[in-house]
């Protein structure tokens, strides 16, 4: 069955969904966009995604679209045109369309698109036996905390991870691990620590990311925010990482050596679980 599409003011079915060939977006990948978790038919950490997205729009001088309720309203709406009890929504706003310039138009008028994506996200087959990543440089530009549509080395390092039989990629800069290609890494050292890189522009400012931690200060997790190199990532006992589409992940192996026992690990586990928890207790 064809989804419903929101595109400018319209619902429109998926086939009928169009963007201008001249929107920014396409040309110049001058957009940003979010995604929230939907379980149940409600909405998973809203308003950290609401907040996050104020902000990206503010870092480019983009125009907000709709205000902060209209926003709301149109989650909810696209989940109940499609049906969507569990899966993901997106949403994406460029700078609109306007002649091919480098220099932006003076008075854009914004390209809001929203479209839903069904999925399990509570069962994941992966938490059972954790994921493989890969270490690759990250050459990615510089702005890295605006959520920005600029996904083609993220992409591109994702590739090279499953060429090399690996699930995904964590990425290194001057011999640090900054994030894996769609979401924030975090180790376990051996004293029990969570040990993840502090927000800086060098990663995105994680939603799931605050929110584990959060959990992780309720259960009496300590938590370092540093950031760590790959060898301590392959000393930890434990590795994971945090997304809106996986929640707290665990990370089993990296560049084929085994994290800990090889195992998904407690701590890890414990962390995913008392976020679902809170998190559909919250859900809106």
């Amino acid at each position: 069955m064809s989804r419903i599409v929101y595109v400018n003011g319209a619902f429109l079915p998926e086939a009928e969904a169009k963007v201008s060939v001249f929107d920014r977006g396409f040309l110049f990948a001058d957009a940003i966009y979010e995604v929230v978790g939907v379980v149940g038919g409600k909405l998973l950490d809203y308003a950290g995604h609401a907040a996050r997205l104020r902000r990206s729009l503010e870092a480019l001088s983009l125009p907000a679209p709709l205000d902060d309720a209209a926003l709301l309203a149109l989650h909810r709406e696209i989940v109940a045109r499609n049906g969507l009890d569990e899966g993901l929504i997106y949403l994406q706003i460029s700078r609109g369309s306007a002649d091919r310039d480098f220099a932006y138009p003076p008075a854009p008028i914004p390209t809001l698109v929203l479209f839903t994506q069904a999925k399990p996200v509570l069962v994941n087959p992966k938490v059972e036996t954790g994921i493989s990543v890969v270490l690759v440089p990250d050459l990615r530009w510089a702005r890295r905390d605006i959520k920005t549509v600029q996904l083609l080395y993220p992409s591109m390092a994702k590739m090279e991870a499953v060429r090399q039989g690996a699930d995904d990629a964590w990425m290194v800069e001057d011999g640090l691990v900054t994030e894996a290609s769609s979401a924030n890494a975090h180790i376990i050292d051996a004293s029990g620590r969570l040990i993840t890189r502090p927000l800086s522009e060098a990663i995105l400012h994680g939603i799931t990311r605050l929110s584990i931690l959060e959990v992780a200060r309720d259960l009496g997790v300590p938590i370092e925010e540093r950031a760590f190199t790959p060898e301590e990532a392959l000393a930890a006992s434990e590795a994971f990482i945090t997304s809106a589409t996986s929640f707290a992940l665990p990370v089993t192996r990296i560049d084929g050596q085994a994290v800990g026992d090889g195992r998904p690990g407690p701590i890890t586990l414990a962390l995913r679980q008392a976020y679902i928890e809170a998190k559909l207790k919250t859900a809106t």
